[in-house]
């Protein structure tokens, strides 16, 4: 009886040392942090044709990860860097409409982000470069009362896959990322 009472107290006291130290899991997201930007439904990229100021304007990523050209139609963008897309963009404007084109494309809007839980307004906010855990906090108005105001968790798309991560305030966020801020326990 005595080593069932005994297992019990250290499964508590175990689990009350995981409250007071999170365990950070920003491993999943580390090889993201230094990869090149990839393009995804939500950002606005600028597209300049040099020489072809009709063809040159701002073009959203819709929902398909497509953005629609003039005489070019519907190219193919979502998961590609600004470099990749542009070398796409080129190959289908050398296929029978410009002889040598140049391409530049860069994002002018990045996909919001989204900040959920124990914070004063929840909602979709627009991203900014250098955006961390704590400006997503300030930005949705700060913590709520009841909020745990020592670490996150972020939900974001890693290849392809919804994963989700504890990280401490001073972690980036990406675009398109979802932060969510815990209620504490006491």
């Amino acid at each position: 009886m005595r080593r069932i009472a005994l297992a019990f107290c250290l499964a508590g006291v175990a689990a009350l040392g995981g409250c007071a130290n999170p365990i950070y899991r920003t491993d999943v997201f580390k090889a993201q942090l230094t990869a090149p930007y990839t393009l995804a439904s939500g950002d606005r990229i600028r597209v300049i044709v040099f020489g072809q100021d009709a063809l040159s304007n701002s073009y959203a990523i819709n929902g398909s990860g497509m953005i629609s050209m003039p005489l070019i139609g519907d190219v193919p963008v979502g998961g590609l860097t600004t470099a990749d897309a542009q070398r796409v963009v080129e190959t289908k404007l050398r296929g029978g409409f410009l002889r040598d084109p140049h391409i530049a494309i860069e994002v002018e809007a990045y996909r919001p982000f989204f900040v959920l839980g124990e914070i004063t307004t929840a909602g979709q906010y627009p991203f900014i470069n250098g955006m961390t855990v704590q400006k997503a906090i300030a930005v949705a108005g700060g913590f709520g009362p009841r909020a745990d105001r020592g670490s996150a968790a972020i939900t974001r798309m890693v290849n392809g896959v919804q994963v989700t991560a504890r990280v401490p305030l001073a972690y980036p966020v990406r675009p398109g990322d979802t932060v969510n801020i815990e209620e504490r326990f006491f």
